[in-house]
């Protein structure tokens, strides 16, 4: 069997150190998005806006934390295919991953109003901007992480190097 041919993506740089009054202004947003946030649920919008958007380094540090917080290998390895997996996640969850996507792929349109509507109903009006502010910021640390070539694969739980 051949391997297939792997493009090799050196990072490009370190915004960070570049700009380190960007990098605490992101750590400040990305500190008052989650307030409020149920834990679990940040992690696994974290993670599908990361898919979403092929953050490998973004992937790769959301599902270290989500499965250092105790989330199942299951609803990890589904949350790709998280409306096909009936019965893992529960309807708030359903309807926050369904805004995610709308709100990252925006390629495909406008915020439809049902996706909308459909989180509105399983949040209260803050807990909703407070969910719409996470998939904000989680879009922003995807871009930079690309956009740099961040090196995946070096992130531990409860570290804190470049993204949130």
């Amino acid at each position: 069997m051949t391997q297939p041919h792997v493009e090799s993506h050196k990072p490009r740089m370190n915004l960070f150190e570049l700009a380190p009054d960007v990098y605490r202004a992101m750590r400040t947003l990305d500190r008052a998005a989650r307030k409020g946030v149920d834990p679990a649920l940040a992690e696994l919008v974290k993670i599908r806006a990361s898919q979403l958007n092929h953050c490998a380094y973004c992937l790769d540090m959301h599902i270290k934390d989500a499965r250092a917080a105790g989330e199942s290998e299951q609803r990890i390895y589904f949350l790709s295919a998280w409306e096909e997996a009936h019965g893992y996640y529960t309807e708030q969850e359903r309807a926050a991953l369904a805004l995610t996507e709308a709100i990252t792929v925006l390629t495909d349109g406008f915020v439809p109003d049902e996706v909308y509507e459909r989180a509105a109903n399983h949040f209260e009006e803050a807990e909703l901007a407070q969910l719409i502010s996470l998939v904000l910021v989680i879009n922003s640390w995807n871009r930079i992480a690309v956009t740099c070539r961040t090196t995946p694969g070096t992130y531990r739980p409860g570290q804190h190097n470049g993204s949130a």
